[in-house]
């Protein structure tokens, strides 16, 4: 019997188990998809909010601002890129400044520090391709980017190394309670635990159904994004932002830590909890949008496009024990600014657990900190060259774009979440990720993940379970080796 199982190993899920393997405790992460990250954590705008646009007193203000301060140690203790680069809320027209100036006070309430409103001179001397029109900007100097799949798989990998379980491609079928612990029957085992954490995502109320707490509802809201050439990285140097709407932030221009640029997302509630596809007229939606604030922004650009769902259940965080029984601690709702929020809303589930009466005693021998696969691509020649030395599949290129290395796969693929599928793969080494986005490189890493797995080529999926790549392997003497 575990301590404690998590439900859902998105950011928020992998963050509590980190958290919680600090502690004495035996715990299970657990997710239906086939990776960590695989649901909204691996889709949405990768910004650290400065946290400003909370309404005061809510659990969205107060998280976001303290998982912003948490923010920067967590990313050096797990070797996780992160750019305190700072954003820029503009304003066009005079109701706009109105806004800004509210927003500033309101961020002020919250605790934000060295919010300050720049007007167009300045506005235009940090970001040069601006568009004219824009006449002011609430300046945020502690926004910042990370990427939120690394930050998700450096977690969960903490978390195994400092002792927990972890368990994938398991969907929960139903959860059964007695006095002292909870059944948790998925579709491959039955999971019995003294306690229950709900971070399932968009499917957190279905999750929390299960034991009779019918207090809350996910709505699913779609947002579409489009990734820009990192030939066009000068575009912005900040987090852009247009005055928000009822439905969110608005759509943004973003650098990401790769050196890409990121614009979305536009917002649309939808019933599928699994509907993310674009759209022609979503990605169009969004260009046109985002050229209000940077009129370069361009479709020739774009290299590839995809969409998220947030987990929406009214103006704020469901974070709370279950009035149905206080050892199942609900994690419900966590749209934006979620990502920037998770690491404090560990620290707030270890304390429900704490009052749940679960005995947390500190460990000995944790250990915080998590060594990444090295970076080939962000090295020095010095530093390439000490690297090949150690390791001759370092000297080897797979995926041209990126600059990703032999090396770097093989570590991927042996990693303590070990990546045997391309998403994984292309979310720990970034194979896949540039320009021809895997158009080169999927055969060659395919042969890598089998030979170091031992997984027929033709076994390897894109992202697990039915998502298969190859259908066969070709015969000689078949009909294709005959014309060959």
């Amino acid at each position: 019997m575990y301590d404690v199982v998590i439900i859902g190993a998105g950011v928020v899920g992998s963050c509590i188990a980190r958290e919680l393997s600090r502690y004495e405790l035996s715990i299970c992460l657990l997710d239906k998809e086939w990776d960590v990250a695989s649901g909204t954590s691996k889709g949405n705008s990768a910004i650290v909010h400065a946290g400003y646009d909370a309404k005061p007193g809510t659990l969205q203000a107060r998280l976001n601002v303290k998982g912003n301060e948490l923010m920067e140690q967590w990313c050096t203790e797990l070797d996780v890129p992160f750019k305190r680069v700072g954003s820029l809320l503009l304003a066009f027209n005079d109701d706009d400044m109105g806004e800004l100036y509210k927003l500033m006070e309101q961020g002020r309430t919250n605790g934000v520090p060295e919010l300050r409103i720049i007007y167009k001179d300045e506005l235009h001397t940090m970001e040069h391709h601006i568009s004219g029109d824009a006449i002011a900007a609430l300046y945020a100097p502690t926004a910042g980017v990370v990427c939120p799949y690394e930050l998700t798989i450096a977690a969960a990998e903490n978390a195994v190394i400092n002792g927990a379980d972890i368990r994938l491609g398991q969907t929960v079928q139903s959860i059964m309670r007695d006095s002292d612990s909870f059944e948790v029957v998925t579709t491959e085992h039955t999971i019995r635990a003294r306690y229950v954490i709900d971070a399932a995502g968009v499917y957190a109320d279905d999750i929390a159904s299960m034991i009779g707490d019918n207090s809350f509802k996910i709505t699913p809201r779609k947002g579409e994004y489009c990734i820009l050439d990192k030939a066009k990285g000068y575009l912005a140097k900040h987090v852009i932002f247009q005055p928000p709407t009822a439905m969110g932030k608005g759509v943004l221009v973003t650098p990401t830590v790769d050196g890409n640029i990121l614009v979305g997302p536009n917002a649309h509630d939808v019933n599928d909890k699994e509907d993310m596809a674009t759209t022609a007229e979503g990605l169009q939606e969004i260009m046109d949008t985002a050229r209000k604030s940077v009129p370069a922004v361009s479709e020739r650009d774009v290299i590839t496009s995809f969409a998220g769902l947030r987990a929406v259940s009214g103006d704020d965080f469901v974070i709370k024990p279950s009035d149905v029984d206080s050892r199942f601690i609900i994690v419900g709702g966590i749209c934006s600014p979620g990502l920037t929020s998770a690491p404090a809303i560990a620290l707030m589930v270890t304390e429900f657990l704490h009052q749940a009466g679960l005995i947390i005693d500190a460990k000995a021998d944790y250990n915080p900190i998590r060594k990444g696969i090295p970076r080939f691509r962000e090295m020095n020649e010095d530093e390439r060259r000490r690297l090949i030395a150690m390791d001759p599949a370092f000297g080897r290129v797979i995926c041209r774009c990126e600059t990703v290395t032999e090396g770097e796969i093989i570590e991927a693929v042996n990693r303590p979440i070990p990546a045997v599928t391309l998403d994984a793969i292309k979310r720990r080494a970034r194979a896949g990720m540039g320009r021809c986005q895997s158009g080169f490189c999927t055969p060659r890493v395919m042969e890598i993940i089998s030979k170091q797995k031992g997984i027929p080529v033709d076994g390897i999926t894109k992202k697990g379970g039915r998502s298969i790549v190859l259908t066969g392997v070709v015969q000689k003497g078949d009909a294709y080796d005959d014309r060959t």
